[in-house]
């Protein structure tokens, strides 16, 4: 597959995951945690990144520095959503206590301690307010930043690929 396209896809399939995120906030009344609003930081990196990869269509080291960007950004979503996941399947007495708002600590805390907290969860991030198929919305961007982790690895190994499968041809 043509790698301008396959970037622009994988651009478009991760604005239509916010586009669901912010259908489910703004129609449904669905309020995201701080743990979602992370995951949802890191999935406009990687749309920013696979958009600029489809106007730019690189080659060879530039298709590897556009994906070890998304592999970085999809790592990190992955991070926060397994983390969310985690907390949502603790036990009712392991969860830790609501904590102060966003804006709060923007306007109170240092950044850093800011970070710290919004990383570590609250008993906001535990509760499950939607479910599909019988996964939460965590559970779903886990799979979906996974995906992305799969695809920016297949941007950095291609060419690798494309030369093993010409060898193993030849050799045949």
């Amino acid at each position: 597959m043509n790698t301008r396209i396959a970037c622009a896809l994988a651009a478009l399939a991760g604005a239509g995951l916010l586009g669901f995120g912010y259908f489910l906030q703004y129609v449904k009344g669905i309020e995201p945690c701080p743990l979602c609003l992370i995951q949802r930081a890191f999935f406009y990196a990687l749309i920013v990144v696979f958009a600029l990869a489809a106007i730019h269509a690189p080659r060879g080291w530039g298709r590897r520095v556009y994906g070890g960007f998304a592999m970085l950004f999809a790592a990190g979503g992955f991070a926060t959503a397994a983390r969310q996941v985690w907390l949502q399947h603790l036990p009712a007495d392991k969860v830790p206590a609501c904590g102060p708002d966003l804006a709060f600590m923007l306007e109170n805390l240092p950044l850093a301690r800011t970070i710290e907290k919004l990383f570590a969860g609250s008993a906001e991030c535990a509760e499950v307010k939607w479910t599909f198929l019988g996964f939460s919305i965590p559970e779903w961007s886990l799979a979906c930043f996974a995906a992305f982790f799969v695809f920016a690895l297949w941007l950095v190994v291609k060419r690798g690929l494309t030369r093993l499968d010409s060898l193993g041809r030849a050799l045949h």
